[in-house]
């Protein structure tokens, strides 16, 4: 009996301990306030986050509090409150930063570095990149921003946490109507076609490091992923300018006879393989002398720089586009 005796004891004890602590002890006599709280007083943080002096520490819901002071406070981006025991509190907080005008079909959001929407204006703020297609569900000031497709929200979210984390003033719009071939245009000029979401930061890396090149830097034309690794440049939305080569002018096919060769026209020689297998007139060959007639068929055109098929379609091979040295060439 002593045993259940001496555990009755030790349970009133600390029940006896807990209801103190909860209504006595580790009350809050003291509210700090620290941060970029410029936009805001003191007293009026502290009357956001629902939280005086003589509330208990233990019973305080800090999360809640937090949210609070976003939802009330427009300009405050971040909020943090912690406890600081036996009696203090701090509360510390960071203002927003308009970093990003979103278009959508009846005007425009502003919304800062974290996403949080600032403004529903009927105009674009000066100096700040415009992003287009991305399709807001709620455009309601002090709301989080995000899309009613959910891959663009994804995507809109690396893309701006990687500019933030950058600083970087150079891009001019980001194009997100189709998440899936994202268009970012910088004020140099270039037209980076960026393909999917994936791995922002990476591809927006790479785009700079090629915008660096010498056979690059000053000139206006277009970025494009080839692939997870590489990035080609090409002066106009057509044939690839291979690293270190700048673009040739090209010159009108002609035939035997010097005579222009419509666009389309085919190669003689193509067409006669073509012809070949459509007739089924030589049973004998097999797949590889296929491939082989058709690739020598291809080889019709080299304007010094790359060679070129029938359909002005550019081979995108490794020598073609520039790798940054993480990958073998093809």
């Amino acid at each position: 009996m002593m045993n259940v005796y001496g555990l009755v004891v030790i349970l009133l004890v600390l029940t006896a301990g807990i209801t103190i602590s909860y209504t006595f002890l580790f009350n809050i006599n003291e509210i700090r306030v620290s941060g970029e709280s410029d936009m805001y007083s003191a007293e009026e943080i502290v009357t956001a986050s629902g939280i005086k002096e003589g509330d208990n520490l233990l019973r305080l819901d800090a999360k809640k509090s937090e949210q609070r002071i976003l939802d009330e406070l427009l300009y405050v981006e971040t909020a943090k409150v912690d406890r600081d025991f036996p009696s203090s509190l701090e509360i510390t907080v960071s203002r927003c930063i308009p970093a990003f005008n979103v278009n959508y079909g009846d005007g425009t959001l502003l919304v800062s570095k974290k996403g949080k929407i600032l403004a529903d204006n009927g105009f674009i703020t000066d100096g700040l990149p415009i992003i287009y297609g991305f399709d807001p569900a709620d455009t309601s000031a002090g709301k989080t921003i995000e899309s009613l497709n959910t891959h663009k929200n994804e995507a809109f979210l690396a893309i701006i946490s990687t500019l933030s984390s950058k600083n970087d003033d150079k891009i001019s719009t980001v194009d997100m109507s189709d998440e899936h071939s994202i268009i970012v245009n910088y004020k140099n000029g270039i037209i980076f076609k960026m393909g999917n979401w994936s791995d922002v930061e990476y591809k927006l890396n790479l785009a700079e490091t090629v915008m660096n090149e010498d056979y690059v830097k000053g000139k206006k034309g277009y970025l494009r992923m080839i692939g997870s690794n590489q990035c080609s440049f090409r002066m106009t939305d057509g044939p690839v300018i291979s690293a270190g080569k700048t673009e040739t002018t090209t010159q009108p096919l002609t035939d035997a006879n010097g005579n222009p060769i419509a666009k389309g026209e085919q190669n003689p020689d193509q067409e006669a393989i073509f012809d070949r297998a459509n007739k089924r007139e030589d049973t004998t060959t097999t797949a590889a002398d296929a491939y082989n007639d058709s690739n020598n068929a291809y080889d019709d055109y080299d304007d010094g720089s790359q060679w070129q098929d029938n359909s002005g379609n550019a081979d995108y091979s490794g020598q073609n586009s520039y790798d940054d040295g993480s990958y073998p060439q093809w």
